[in-house]
């Protein structure tokens, strides 16, 4: 099974108009070509890793496509959100986000600093994108 992890979760710029928007960066680092095909799975959870939000929902409009990543090679995928105090919903400060490569069952937990996230309301889901070659700069 390859080996993934997280390289980066960065706010891209400019977010645009009342958004959040940021790449998720997976690395593969195992010493083995992969190939990661789809959406990446990610979760915003607290201290003790239980989910703080509802699951984000599949960016439309995109189709999911193989990315074959040599050792050491990236995929992204963006991760777009209304920010609570933009939407009015309630929020919460997650710990960490997880993040489950396409096709596997074990997440990568990488630590959260982009501030506050919808707990509830359809209004702010977080929305992620199939992944794509490269680190999304």
């Amino acid at each position: 099974m390859p080996q993934h992890r997280v390289a980066g979760v960065r706010r891209t710029e400019p977010p645009g108009a009342g958004q959040e928007n940021l790449v998720v960066v997976l690395t593969n680092g195992s010493h083995r070509t992969c190939t990661v095909y789809g959406f990446p799975g990610p979760a915003f959870v607290d201290g003790a890793g239980e989910a703080v939000t509802p699951d984000p929902g599949r960016t439309g409009g995109q189709d999911a496509r193989a990315v074959t990543l040599a050792p050491g090679a990236c995929a992204w995928s963006a991760l777009s959100f209304t920010p609570p105090a933009v939407s009015g919903v309630t929020a919460v400060t997650p710990a960490a986000l997880l993040v489950t490569p396409p096709g596997e069952t074990a997440s990568i937990r990488d630590r959260w600093s982009g501030g506050e996230v919808s707990d509830r309301g359809k209004a702010s889901v977080p929305q992620v994108s199939p992944l794509r070659p490269g680190d999304g700069g």
